[in-house]
């Protein structure tokens, strides 16, 4: 043990030049120095093994796919993939109860905190009262899910509940929740974390360490158990250059998206470094860091420098906690002084060059994150994509044409946690406003920030006035939007787009613009700065350029695109000291009290969950209905059919939608037996904690194609019918589970791509799926899989194409008992005609961990083993 002195306070902590040298700390990538210090600060503690240690402090010359564990100090959930953990700890403690032991041994051992903003939906807007509005709204569709966290934080140790209508779970945490360093048992650690959202990854730009895992890994987390992975490659990325006027965090981060993704990042750390850091403010930074997920990186990690220090203290932490991050760090040598010099002895598993200078302003769209496009080629990216939908543009529709945008949002933490963007986006509204400008007809306006604090600073400067002059009023403070809550059109503008077919467009500043994700009808979205999404309400259109024409002016005269947008200077001197400590101690000072309609619902403390056996909302999960105490074995999948064969890039939204129920689709179908009225349906996010809705929901999206029918949607073939029809999903799945048939899933590359999501293995899992064969997995969903103790196997020889796979073959999945980590597994799969096939797949259960995990049927059941030990 060594000590600091913090305010006249001794603080000690274990130093991690007990176990590396100061010259080898110095090779070692900032994140990996992290690691190394959390391994050395827990050896004490059950499940962690000196051996981590090893293999972390010869990190670069040991196998980067070892296995390792850490411990994560704290776990942060939000409320659509945080209810259904609350449900899986409730049904964990009817089960312990009903074998005779303590309930209470469930219990989170480490701190958690829920965050409740994923519920919101954009009811109402445009108006002064659409906030107060919407927030009615939201407790009167959510009061039982709300009941249930209101029980979990009296029942349960360790668990504190951010109510509704206090922000985004990661702009929370980047602006209230982290300290960076902590005391923990009476001594400092380095800050780490895991959380049920993917994009957990922003808090890497304030310099700690941790990223999104499925809800079934937090569980384990939440119960005490390390954190599992396997030792990670780290991608430096040199930023250089400096950034031209005109170009935003937002412009930034769709360039790094694009790039990395084209390198290949999955599985692995990004390390930012270079002179462009230095000149980067942490606001940057965590925009940066928060697409971590969009690029395929585990995170994307920026070291604590003076501009954390200052972040820090300006958004209210103490001073102790400043003076400790200070002192620690430094003593660890896990400050960075200058992001050129400090990385010179720095060594990577690979080096990424991008020139900041020649980022220029940019959107993504009209599909992927990924899939950047200047300003200036936006038009021509859509009349691209248009001309692939459906051929010549006809623009027929008789009030709406192709390429109107009918969703403008500034939404999402992405964003909204950015004041140099906001006072950018309120800018161009006071400059069309005094121009007689207005957002067209047809769009629907939405500004949704992600903390309070964002609400104070832009009153404060005088632009929200604008904003709300040109339908940008406050509608309320969570996702929304971003998540796909973007509530109903303009009724005439549905209209218009189901009768004529219009291909019309979001404009938004979120993260995530996948099909039918923004809104079912939308199929064009793009992601752009806040600035952008005034400036394309605006124009009403993205056929437009910088330089067309978007309006006439109070004295007649023609207004160009590019002459509403604002210069940095402009930005600037409003910047200037607009925002300080005092706003955000304000702000957060009751971070945990909630509305009146929050603090009104009542709930007793009890060790078990009062479950109401008529609740469409909550339902007592099956998975520990035939739990055992034995470890299984992993067998052979013989006869299985294919349930879906897919393409490329499928991501957890078409495979579990958070969105919009139809009233005629499987969980639409079982609301309306249960009385619930279609317009109480509320969406699949907020029915998760419901498992007959969920599996009913699964691969119910209505953008799937499934390669096996002609139609888009959730349908299949179900080869136990003669004659052969097409039949939805779950139909489908429900008559091989009853004739012991069991099924798998056929994909392309980056199957799994996008949110945190892990109904997109627990759907699957409840629909009788035994594995997945893909070209290639995005992380966190391949762990998702695994924890449901569904086998995800990658395509060795050639892939689905190659192969000829129709979907119609009957496959036997040579697996057996003696099955290690990253095996290779022989498939034989009987064709129509009778001809045999084989090919192999690598088993991508990567770790020792993970196998356990998969014969004890899930990561629920092992560690339920272990508490009743």
């Amino acid at each position: 043990m060594n000590k600091i002195q913090v305010k006249g306070k001794e603080i000690k902590f274990v130093d991690i030049f007990n176990h590396i040298s100061k010259p080898d700390l110095k090779k070692k990538p900032y994140s990996i120095r992290i690691l190394i210090e959390n391994v050395a600060s827990h050896l004490n503690l059950e499940g962690m093994e000196n051996k981590f240690l090893d293999l972390l402090v010869n990190w670069g010359k040991s196998n980067s796919g070892e296995e390792i564990g850490f411990k994560p100090y704290r776990v942060i959930l939000q409320d659509f993939t945080g209810v259904p953990i609350v449900v899986d700890l409730a049904a964990m403690r009817d089960k312990i109860k009903e074998l005779g032991e303590d309930p209470k041994k469930v219990n989170p051992n480490v701190p958690v905190t829920l965050v409740v903003d994923h519920s919101l939906q954009v009811d109402f807007f445009g108006t002064s009262d659409a906030l107060v509005k919407n927030m009615k709204k939201e407790f009167e569709r959510n009061y039982e899910r709300y009941r249930l966290l209101k029980w979990a934080q009296k029942s349960f140790d360790n668990f504190n509940v951010v109510p509704p209508g206090k922000g985004i779970i990661h702009q929370v945490n980047l602006e209230y929740l982290s300290n960076v360093v902590v005391i923990e048992n009476g001594k400092a650690v380095y800050e780490t974390l895991v959380g049920t959202d993917s994009h957990t990854t922003m808090i890497n730009g304030l310099g700690v360490l941790g990223w999104g895992v499925g809800g079934i890994e937090a569980e384990a987390v939440i119960l005490g158990q390390p954190y599992f992975m396997k030792l990670p490659d780290v991608v430096g990325v040199n930023l250089k250059g400096r950034v031209r006027d005109g170009v935003t965090a937002t412009d930034i981060v769709l360039t790094v998206t694009n790039v990395l993704r084209n390198v290949g990042v999955v599985d692995k750390f990004v390390e930012f470094f270079g002179e462009g850091v230095d000149r980067m403010d942490v606001e940057t930074r965590a925009t940066i860091a928060n697409m971590a997920p969009e690029y395929g990186a585990t995170m994307g990690f920026f070291a604590v420098s003076n501009e954390t220090l200052d972040y820090l203290y300006k958004t209210g932490r103490s001073e102790f906690t400043v003076e400790l991050v200070d002192k620690y760090t430094k003593q660890q040598m896990l400050f960075v002084n200058n992001f050129v010099k400090d990385y010179e002895n720095v060594e990577f598993s690979q080096v990424v060059e991008i020139d900041l200078s020649n980022v220029e302003p940019s959107l993504a769209g009209p599909r992927r994150p990924q899939d950047r496009v200047s300003l200036t080629s936006v038009s021509e990216s859509f009349k691209s994509y248009l001309e692939k939908l459906q051929g010549k543009d006809t623009n027929n529709g008789d009030k709406l044409k192709n390429g109107d945008v009918v969703i403008a949002s500034i939404t999402s933490c992405t964003n909204t946690s950015n004041p140099y963007v906001l006072i950018g986006a309120g800018l161009v509204a006071k400059k069309a406003f005094e121009r007689g400008l207005k957002v067209k007809p047809h769009v629907k306006t939405s500004f949704i920030p992600g903390s309070r604090v964002v609400a104070r600073y832009m009153e404060k400067s005088g632009l929200q006035r604008y904003l709300d002059e040109l339908g940008f009023n406050i509608v309320g403070y969570g996702c929304a939007t971003c998540i796909g809550n973007s509530g109903p059109l303009v009724d005439w503008v549905e209209e218009e787009i189901k009768s004529k077919g219009i291909v019309a467009v979001s404009v938004l500043s979120g993260n995530r613009n996948f099909e039918a994700r923004v809104h079912s009808l939308v199929k064009a979205n793009y992601l752009a700065s806040p600035i952008l999404v005034v400036a394309y309400a605006i124009a009403g259109n993205v056929t437009v350029g910088p330089n067309s024409v978007i309006g006439v002016d109070n004295n007649g005269k023609e207004v160009m695109f590019k002459e509403i947008l604002p210069t940095d200077e402009e930005i600037r001197h409003i910047m200037s000291n607009l925002i300080n400590r005092g706003e955000f101690v304000n702000a957060y000072e009751e971070v945990f009290k909630g509305t009146q309609e929050w603090e009104n619902i009542e709930v007793n403390s009890s060790d078990l969950f009062d479950w109401d056996k008529k609740s469409t909302y909550i339902k007592k999960p099956p998975y520990f209905d035939d739990f055992s105490t034995s470890q299984g074995s992993i067998n052979p999948i013989e006869g299985a059919r294919c349930l879906l064969l897919l393409g490329d890039s499928i991501t957890t939204d078409h495979i579990s939608p958070a969105g919009k129920i139809d009233p005629s689709s499987p969980a639409g179908k079982y609301l309306i037996e249960r009385g619930v009225k279609v317009e109480d349906f509320n969406s699949y996010g907020a029915r998760r904690g419901n498992h007959e809705v969920m599996m009913r929901g699964t691969f119910a999206n209505v953008r799937l194609r499934n390669l096996m029918v002609s139609k888009e949607g959730g349908y299949t073939l179900c080869f136990l019918d003669n004659p052969l029809s097409e039949t939805t999903v779950f139909d489908a799945a429900m008559r091989y589970i009853v004739s012991g048939v069991p099924t798998i899933i056929v994909a392309g590359s980056e199957y799994g791509t996008g949110s945190s999501r892990d109904w997109a293995a627990k759907g699957p899992y409840l629909l009788g799926v035994k594995a997945v064969i893909a070209k290639s997995f995005e992380r966190i969903h391949r762990s998702n899989l695994i924890g449901m103790g569904i086998i995800p196997l990658q395509f060795v020889d050639g892939d689905k194409d190659s192969l000829g796979i129709t979907g119609k073959e009957i496959f036997n999945i040579k697996l057996s008992d003696n099955l290690k980590p990253k095996d290779v597994v022989e498939v034989e799969i009987i064709k129509e005609n009778g001809e045999k096939v084989n090919f192999r797949v690598l088993c991508r259960i990567d770790t020792w961990n993970e196998l356990n995990i998969v014969k004890f049927g899930g990561i629920m059941q092992k560690v339920l083993r272990e508490l009743l030990q």
